[in-house]
């Protein structure tokens, strides 16, 4: 159904744009359609709300980034996502602001999680509370990548993750039960 495709894909640069000029708690569907060119219910037959947008533009935009760039591990994922995530930082900075049910935020959290368990089992697997520091990986990372995007003007992508990747690999190292020093491999 490449028209389909079309309709969504037209649906979703335009909510891009909206996005980059207007707060989206202002954007109605009506004045998505009016600026696309399309009915109601157009939009409708395609997303369920403006919600639904949101989340399919990053579902299809990064999904597209990961089967082009073909990448070998997850720390390579979190790279190009982090890369992704900056050259489209208006739309982003914008859709990681949103709040309530059906939120982006939420939704990036769900998508992201298994990612981020992926990684932080690579990194912790040895320690005999891997799990801790998976699930505290996660949400912390989750939590920076959130702020970095959202507060301020953000650093390139290439810094954030050489930074990100020297706590990792600094934490992965420590042994906390005997005050923080490394641990003897």
């Amino acid at each position: 159904m490449p028209d389909s495709s079309l309709t969504k894909r037209a649906l979703a640069q335009t909510m891009k744009d909206l996005m980059a000029r207007e707060p989206f708690a202002k954007i109605s569907v009506g004045e998505i359609c009016e600026a696309c060119g399309m009915s109601r219910k157009s939009f409708y037959y395609h997303f369920r709300d403006k919600y639904d947008l949101v989340n399919w533009i990053f579902d299809t935009e990064f999904i597209e980034v990961i089967q082009k760039c073909g990448f070998a591990s997850g720390a390579d994922i979190l790279n190009g996502m982090c890369r992704y995530f900056y050259e489209e930082q208006g739309f982003y900075r914008s859709a990681l602001e949103i709040e309530g049910q059906n939120s982006f935020r939420d939704h990036f959290t769900e998508v992201i999680t298994p990612l981020m368990h992926s990684i932080a089992g690579e990194l912790f697997s040895n320690r005999e509370d891997a799990e801790f520091f998976t699930v505290f990986f996660s949400d912390a990372v989750l939590a920076s990548i959130v702020r970095w995007l959202t507060k301020g003007t953000p650093m390139p992508a290439e810094e954030y993750v050489a930074r990100l990747r020297n706590l990792v690999q600094g934490l992965s190292r420590l042994d906390l039960r005997h005050g923080g020093t490394p641990e003897d491999n």
